[in-house]
């Protein structure tokens, strides 16, 4: 009883509404040039709407926490395929044991990214602005590994753009983008989950749906 009392109201309906409200405030990003990519999984159901809305073309990244060794549900950074690595210490671990874990779960990040991209390979990233979405942002760890992953595919501009966020972490991200785009700043965050009345897991499929109707979309015009 004391939990829903406390419980803050959610900001959004559900992931697409946060996206909608998110395309309106990333209007002037609008161009030619422009890709999103959605945060696999969750952030991609919030990029799929920003995508739509600015009739941009779509695509995802793979990003997996990492997990401390002794206490997996504690996370000490996350990673994707390729060079997106953000470690936010040594948690009283060694260099050799952080080495591994970051090994170990890029080993799964890459497994998703073959799923994720088995039947259209990723869009190039060179020279474009690049927006990168998420459903929020609680630590951090997860977009600056993204926002790094795309520095390492040679964007010419990238945007962090989530709908809510922590401030403390935001002021980590915007260290690591060209730009950063957060429409609720909290300093009292919670989780990201609280922000939304519904908040879904989102599976393979669906984000696999939702890249071939970008597709199709793309395609049309």
């Amino acid at each position: 009883m004391y939990e829903l009392l406390l419980r803050p109201a959610p900001l959004f309906t559900d992931r697409g509404e946060a996206g909608r409200a998110l395309a309106a405030e990333l209007e002037r990003e609008r161009g030619p040039e422009l890709v999103v990519i959605g945060l696999a999984r969750g952030g991609v159901e919030v990029a799929a709407e920003v995508a739509r809305v600015l009739d941009v073309p779509l695509d995802v990244v793979a990003v997996r926490k990492v997990g401390h060794p002794l206490q997996p549900e504690y996370g000490i950074g996350a990673v994707t395929p390729g060079d997106g690595v953000y470690v936010r210490g040594p948690n009283g671990l060694t260099d050799e044991e952080v080495a591994a874990a970051v090994e170990e779960t890029k080993a799964k990040a890459t497994v998703l990214d073959e799923r994720l991209h088995g039947e259209h390979g990723p869009l190039d990233l060179a020279g474009k602005t690049v927006l990168v979405v998420d459903d929020g942002l609680a630590t951090g760890a997860t977009m600056i590994a993204a926002l790094r992953w795309a520095k390492a595919a040679t964007a010419a501009r990238i945007v962090a753009a989530v709908p809510v966020g922590a401030e403390d972490s935001l002021e980590l991200v915007r260290a690591e983008a060209d730009d950063i785009v957060c429409l609720y700043p909290l300093e009292a965050f919670l989780a990201v989950g609280v922000w939304y009345r519904s908040f879904d897991q989102v599976d393979d499929a669906r984000v696999l749906n939702l890249l071939d109707e970008n597709r199709r979309e793309t395609a049309a015009r």
